[in-house]
């Protein structure tokens, strides 16, 4: 492709609609049970019912989407008997009904072309758009190898495509939820304790006496379950500790919040280890028995303690020895959790490693009210050849990066600008279900990489920011649209899920499983998608698992007895834990091994210059990252996102609440477009915080379009994780503006 070829199309009115009538404003999660259990009944009576799994989120809830006589669905509702759910859905489930309903959806393939020497897009046919992919990704294959094809995916639809590229020969496939979220928890807890995380958290919380959140936003980031849990908590009287430089829901619900000292917070879990160990609090049978390197830790933390933590956190002494009190006497039915979005300062593995040696020396590992031992039912893979051998992939491309696990985004990236030192050209992609302009740090990086690229692809449910940079646009239905694979997820006990489309697709959309299948089948690769409809792989699954598609169209959720072992560790048990000395590593002699420090160190990170502020930011309950702020239900809830600003800061600016400034931060990007500010005491005066996904710049988003800031844009410093390659995205900082900076030119 000509350098600079590929700018940024707004999609036009080409594949989208006029304008529908939107569906109310839901109820917020935690309604009243016995209006709930009326809703159910007279839904039930009127309407036809129909199972899937939520995918406006990873929690992928189980629910029953009802349509009514006229094939138009109106109600989803949680299944009674799933384990992420129990029967009650956040608001982001129940609005998959906008999502289904959005007249603003993509509607029909589209292709990049030029008409008077400028770019647009024009409609094209199904067929047309295949072949074009399918002749594009075999030129590329044929002159590159299969492995220059990159797949940059999330949820549901990229495990279709996952397979498509397998099928192909490539394993050049990564996902933002792994660096830019959640990989550096799984590296450190793995590195402990030789076991990720995972999803659904294996953390016992309804039945704990403490859990401690660092910077963990249960209750704004709808983790479902976890949420109706910690309600029982605390009124079963648990103690809850918040550290975070904000007054969050769950800090305004806890005990003691901690109104920490941003990148901070080794610094504070060091001394909870001294405070911990030097007054005896940790559980000494437990350590003795299962861990390894006590005494090295031991040495390490003595001299920090809680008074050289406070020059650090400004947390006084006094309340981080009595915090620590607080969890050692709840012990070993304490919680301190790993948390989800976690790639902040670069040093993000330690981070969590110092959370996981927290849990172990409190012995909460395998103990009722902490981590029990989760357990999931494996799902028969579907009967295919056997995947061609690819001679280089995300590995490879992510080699520095020793204890990375899945594919690193921006290593991708990366390997798509052509260098004399790159070894793996990456020259094509497809991207699916993330829309990477808004989740990945560093814009300039993204849209180089771009620009270099021979082709590009984007399956999206929405015209997206990033459909405007692809070749081709199609058009995914929603997830009330299709089938999917079976949800099968580690819990308590096993359970699954099943998905299958309650509606036709509307418009000309089509399901991502159809839509590889007939790219692998212009591509050479057919017989790797040996059924006419993904039902059969789905028929052919269940009839495996021991029940059938018939009996989970009625049920929905089908949960099976534990097999592995008993949830928690039981009295005098010789367990081994999957590390390589088969205990809980204290000191880790494998990161010794590689080069990094055995046990967490604290760093001092960069702090905001004059005038500037840290960026702060989060998650809003209605929401889910960038992808549901067009929702005509949820952004009836909420429209756009403000400006957490501490009142100290306000006085010295001038800054008033409703007043809309502009934000320009250490690079001198400033924000396309304003942002309210809220003048709050519930943050920090080094900060200000905003909610994450919001500043659509399309004008086809018609309820998003330039509704508040988009923060990522503002990200372009980014720390990285030497250990497993984590994009750390919160060291940046902004200074207000309260002039219009862009009223002498066009946005």
């Amino acid at each position: 492709m000509t350098t600079s070829r590929r700018k940024f199309i707004k999609i036009s009115a080409l594949g989208l609609g006029g304008v529908a009538a939107t569906t109310s404003a839901i109820k917020m999660f935690g309604a009243n049970p016995y209006l709930d259990e009326l809703v159910k009944e007279n839904v039930a009576k009127k309407f036809k019912r129909t199972p899937t799994y939520c995918e406006v989120c990873f929690w992928k809830c189980a629910a029953w989407t009802y349509t009514n006589e006229n094939g138009e669905i109106k109600k989803i509702i949680g299944n009674d008997n799933d384990p992420h759910c129990y029967g009650r859905l956040c608001p982001r489930g129940t609005g998959g009904v906008g999502m289904y309903n959005d007249e603003d959806r993509l509607k029909t393939p589209l292709i990049r072309t030029t008409v008077n020497g400028e770019d647009t897009f024009r409609k094209a046919s199904w067929e047309e758009a295949l072949d074009l992919i399918a002749a594009k990704f075999k030129a590329v294959k044929d002159k590159y190898g299969a492995e220059s094809l990159a797949l940059l995916k999330h949820g549901a639809p990229g495990k279709h495509f996952e397979h498509l590229y397998k099928a192909l020969g490539s394993d050049t496939i990564a996902e933002p939820a792994y660096a830019q979220c959640r990989g550096a928890r799984e590296a450190g807890f793995n590195a402990t304790f030789g076991s990720w995380i995972g999803s659904p958290e294996p953390t016992d919380i309804r039945d704990t006496k403490c859990l401690v959140l660092i910077g963990s936003h249960i209750g704004e980031n709808m983790h479902n379950s976890q949420v109706q849990e910690m309600s029982d908590a605390i009124d079963n009287g648990a103690t809850i500790i918040t550290v975070d430089p904000r007054l969050s829901t769950a800090a305004s619900k806890s005990k003691h919040w901690l109104a920490i000292k941003p990148a901070t917070d080794i610094a504070l879990m060091l001394a909870w280890m001294n405070v911990i160990i030097e007054e005896g609090l940790y559980d000494k049978e437990y350590v003795e028995k299962y861990g390894l390197g006590f005494n090295e830790l031991k040495e390490y933390v003595s001299t920090f303690t809680p008074e050289w933590a406070y020059g650090i956190t400004t947390i006084k002494p006094e309340l981080i020895r009595e915090t620590a009190r607080e969890m050692g006497n709840a012990a070993p039915s304490v919680i301190i959790h790993p948390g989800r979005h976690v790639s902040w300062y670069g040093d993000d593995t330690q981070r969590a490693r110092a959370m996981a040696i927290l849990n172990g020396l409190l012995g909460s590992w395998g103990r009722r009210g902490g981590f029990y031992f989760k357990e999931s039912i494996k799902v028969p893979k579907y009967p295919h050849p056997a995947y061609n051998h690819p001679k280089w992939g995300w590995k490879e491309i992510g080699e520095k990066y020793p204890l990375a696990q899945m594919g690193i985004t921006t290593e991708v990236i990366k390997a798509s600008i052509p260098s004399p030192d790159n070894k793996y050209p990456v020259k094509a992609w497809l991207v699916a279900g993330t829309n990477i302009t808004k989740s990945i740090p560093d814009r300039k990086l993204l849209e180089a990489a771009m620009d270099e690229l021979e082709f590009m692809v984007v399956v999206d449910t929405m015209p997206m920011d990033v459909t405007g940079y692809a070749d081709v646009v199609l058009p995914e239905c929603t997830y009330l649209e299709r089938f999917d694979g079976i949800r099968s997820a580690t819990n308590r006990e096993p359970s699954i899920a099943l998905r299958m489309p309650a509606v036709k697709p509307k418009y000309d959309s089509k399901p991502s499983w159809w839509i590889a299948k007939q790219l692998g089948e212009r591509l050479g690769v057919g017989d790797y998608f040996a059924y006419d409809d993904y039902k059969e792989v789905i028929e052919w699954q269940l009839e495996k698992m021991g029940t059938s598609l018939e009996e989970m169209e009625k049920i929905g959720v089908k949960n099976f007895p534990r097999k592995s072992r008993s949830l928690y560790l039981k009295e005098d048990e010789k367990y081994e834990f999957p590390t390589m000395s088969g205990k809980i590593e204290f000191y880790s002699k494998e990161l010794k091994e590689l080069g990094f420090d055995p046990m967490p160190k604290y760093t001092a990170h960069p702090e905001p210059p004059q005038g500037f502020y840290r960026l702060n930011y989060g998650r809003a309950p209605m929401h889910t990252f960038s992808r549901t702020a067009n929702n005509p239900n949820l952004n009836d809830l909420k429209k756009e996102n403000d400006l957490w600003v501490n009142p100290k800061v306000a006085r010295i600016i001038g800054l008033k609440t409703g007043q809309r400034v502009w934000l320009r931060n250490q690079d001198e990007i400033t924000s396309t477009f304003s942002i309210k500010v809220r003048v709050t005491e519930r943050v920090r005066w080094d900060s200000v915080y905003m909610v994450h996904g919001f500043g659509h710049d399309n004008k086809k988003l018609t309820r998003a379009y330039a509704k508040g800031i988009n923060d990522t844009q503002l990200v372009s410093k980014v720390a990285v994780d030497p250990i497993m390659g984590g994009t750390g995205m919160r060291g940046n900082f902004v200074e207000i503006l309260t002039e219009n900076p862009h009223k002498n030119t066009e946005i």
